[in-house]
């Protein structure tokens, strides 16, 4: 779980006016965005920081460490109770460059002498907590890394498995080993299963080349005739039916009447001594052997065949019949092939037949049989030594975790070595900075005298006026009281009863400078934490647009100090800010895009009820990912709701009709499409093929091309059906799909950023 960034003010403790007995506590981030209406207690936040009420500053620091400034109704009322002794606010003289630029770089020293010193006090207070918390993370750490192991191993880590005691056993092993997880597991299931049994091995090959070794087998390559010389032979031999006459003499042996069965002719006297004569000795050996070979190669192959068939019962867990059975299947039909071949020989002797080896078809199956038979036997030797072989599991097991947390064992034991030696030079180093520090301060403040003055802020000011609108009034350094300003009209007499829209805004450019600057000479640029309350009041919508653009400014600064921007141009004097507002426009121009920083932003939600005020945290689960937390804003428009509905909802109807009104709202209303056009530019032929995919057995699959017309039917008035005739129904949505194809559109019509930007990404 990701943690929220700490910053100056750590926790604010409220427990005034509204919050009087509720015992509100807050854990402010580096920027903090609250939203309010009025009179449920946004004012007393600011005057809790600012009076230094409830607030707790992180270790080594007070408030007398920094300058907070607050913009609220007590400031207006305080600083322009007078229109004409208005005090001046110190900024830098752009014109002393070099002298500028020294106090920059001594700036920077003191900067870097200070944090080194507010680090030397932390350490030597908090050693002996950080050496402890050294050990939380590593317990953490262990926990978190070895989440799969506790879980596979869970009876071997028994008594074990809390994170403390786990740590502790990790620190005690002293020999680290690698042990193959796989092996590991099939040992931990034997010894610690209560369904570990014995199992019974598979029958092996004998000898994988037992078919294709088979005597005779050469005789299916030769042609098998008779070579007698009589006339009628000859003549059989002739006409190529020594076969046929061979079949219909065995068949038609004793013809009724001494008739030829097929010409009813009278046969000669002679006939059977000129049939016998066709075939002679070796002709019928050789049939003999073609009819002993088939009836061996079945034979054999029904004994070989057989008990592969027969598997034993109980198949060993680790065992996947998947492989073996296709090679079965695939023996299986070889030898049918082959078998039938042989009946082909045997029925035309003549006929020349080649079968197929089935000795490495046979090899195959013999080394699967090998795999699974060790599986076996390993299996059976660990059953058979059950409690020896869990105590060895047990210590191979905390080897294998031991090893795996090398790295972390290496680091913890370092940093308690590390942390120990430290503690002793902190007091030195205490000191030694802390001269630096004040040495630094003196020749900062003497610089400073040189190189500030209050005019700069005049004409910033006056500028901010002219830009906008305003220009009834404007800001001018009183005579004869240098460093005193005062409102002025065009004819240059005092303003006074300026509106009240009028005032707020000139009071608002007043702090942004003091923020920036100081009210003296020597006050440099100092650590600010900034509390802005309703800034806007009464202004329009010019004036709020530059406000806006300001808060903005500010907050970029404030956030240097997280993402590391430039020191010098940008700045990180604003250490943390506070925004408390009810104007619902104002703080969606300051919020927007700001949610998705989750580690140094919060927003905050503050109701009343009953007249007691309580603040919500907008944070939230990551839908995407369950173990982190998200901020969300409070304040919505309907359009960014709409997105955060999309990203939310689980069910394929509603989200259809979500994708709808999206894709409605952005195209046709902000990007101005003709909902006609819009559809046939997404459907067209050149975009069809996007949403179209092909499956292993090259068949089209539209699903995706149908989701898209679905989503645009509804939104084109001049749409021609809901789906273009494909049968399609939103019941049967796929969830992943849909999301899928909603980010095609954006993708397809060069929207992919906005998609990204709504998406959070």
């Amino acid at each position: 779980m990701r943690e929220k960034m700490p910053s100056e003010i750590t926790e604010l403790l409220l427990n005034d006016t509204t919050y009087k007995g509720c015992c509100v506590s807050i854990q402010p981030t580096l920027v903090n965005f609250f939203f309010g209406n009025n009179g449920t207690g946004k004012s007393t936040i600011g005057k809790a920081i600012k009076i230094d009420n409830g607030v707790c500053w992180k270790p080594g620091k007070s408030a007398s460490d920094y300058t907070v400034q607050v913009y609220n109704q007590d400031f207006i009322n305080a600083n322009f109770h007078t229109y004409h002794n208005l005090p001046g606010v110190f900024t830098v003289n752009e014109i002393n460059f070099l002298t500028q630029q020294q106090v920059e770089e001594k700036t920077a020293e003191k900067i870097k002498s200070s944090a080194a010193f507010n680090k030397a006090i932390e350490d030597e207070t908090q050693k002996k907590a950080d050496l402890e918390q050294v050990f939380i993370n590593f317990q953490k750490s262990c926990w978190d890394k070895t989440s799969d192991l506790r879980t596979t191993f869970k009876k071997a880590l028994s008594g074990k498995m809390k994170a403390k005691l786990f740590a502790e056993a990790v620190l005690e092993i002293k020999n680290k080993k690698d042990h193959n997880l796989e092996t590991l597991k099939r040992l931990y299931d034997t010894t610690y299963s209560a369904d570990a049994k014995k199992y019974n091995l598979f029958n092996p090959i004998a000898d994988p080349a037992i078919l294709d070794n088979l005597s005779g087998r050469h005789i299916l390559t030769e042609s098998i005739v008779s070579s007698s010389d009589t006339p009628f032979a000859q003549f059989v031999k002739a006409i190529n039916a020594t076969t046929w006459v061979q079949q219909g003499h065995e068949i038609y042996n004793s013809p009724p009447d001494d008739k030829c069965p097929y010409c009813q002719q009278k046969l000669p006297d002679s006939f059977e001594e000129d049939i016998k004569a066709c075939f002679d000795t070796q002709y019928q050996d050789s049939i003999k052997t073609v009819s002993d070979f088939h009836t061996a190669y079945r034979n054999e192959a029904n004994t070989l065949f057989i008990p592969l068939q027969s598997i034993p019962q109980e198949i060993y867990p680790e065992i996947d019949l998947t492989v073996y059975n296709d090679k079965l299947a695939a023996l299986k039909g070889l030898i049918a092939s082959n078998i039938q071949l042989i009946d082909e020989k045997k029925s035309d002797p003549s006929k020349v037949v080649e079968i197929e080896d089935t000795t490495t078809l046979l090899q195959e199956i013999s080394q699967i049989i090998t795999g699974f038979n060790n599986l076996i036997n390993e299996n059976n030797s660990v059953f058979a030594e059950k409690p020896k072989k869990q105590a060895e599991c047990k210590t191979f097991v905390w080897e294998l975790i031991a090893f795996i947390l090398k790295d972390e064992i290496a680091h913890y034991t370092a940093s308690k070595r590390t942390l120990e030696k430290e503690i002793q030079s902190l007091t030195a180093e205490i000191l030694k900075h802390q001269a630096t520090v004040v040495s630094l301060g003196k020749e900062i403040a003497e610089l400073n005298k040189n190189i500030v003055n209050t005019l700069t802020t005049i004409d910033n000011v006056n500028t901010l006026l002219r830009d906008s609108g305003f220009q009834g009034f404007s800001l001018r350094e009183k005579e004869d009281t240098p460093n005193v300003y005062e409102v002025i009209r065009p004819d240059e007499s005092i303003a006074e009863n300026l509106s009240e829209g009028e005032r707020n805004f000139i009071a608002f450019l007043y702090f942004y400078h003091l923020v920036k600057g100081s009210e003296s000479a020597d006050g440099g640029q100092l650590d600010r934490i900034v509390v802005i309350d309703d800034p806007v009041s009464s202004m329009d919508s010019s004036s709020l647009f530059i406000v806006s653009a300001l808060v903005r400014e500010m907050i970029e600064i404030c956030e240097n100090n997280a993402v590391g921007g430039d020191p010098v141009a940008k700045g990180r004097f604003i250490k943390q800010i506070f925004i408390l507002t009810h104007n619902t426009y104002f703080h969606r121009e300051i919020t927007y895009n700001k949610v998705k920083h989750y580690l140094y932003i919060n927003f905050y939600l503050i109701s009343k009820v009953d007249n007691k005020s309580s603040i919500r945290l907008c944070a939230k689960t990551n839908p995407d990912v369950q173990t982190e937390r998200i901020n969300y804003n409070p304040v919505q428009n309907s359009y960014a709701s709409l997105w955060q509905e999309y990203k939310m909802v689980t069910s394929p109807i509603p989200l259809m009709n979500v994708i709808r009104r999206i894709l409605e709202y952005y195209f046709l209303q902000l990007c101005g499409y003709d909902g006609a056009v819009l559809r046939k530019t997404i459907l067209s032929n050149d975009n069809k093929n996007n949403f179209i995919s092909v499956d292993a057995n090259g068949k089209e699959d539209y699903t995706q091309y149908q989701m898209a017309s679905a989503m645009l039917s509804y939104i084109s008035a001049n749409a021609l059906g809901f789906n273009d005739g494909i049968n399609y129904v939103d019941e049967c949505i796929d969830i992943r799909q849909s999301r899928e194809t909603f980010k095609m559109i954006f993708d397809l019509m060069d929207q992919g950023q906005h998609y990204k930007m709504m998406m959070g990404a």
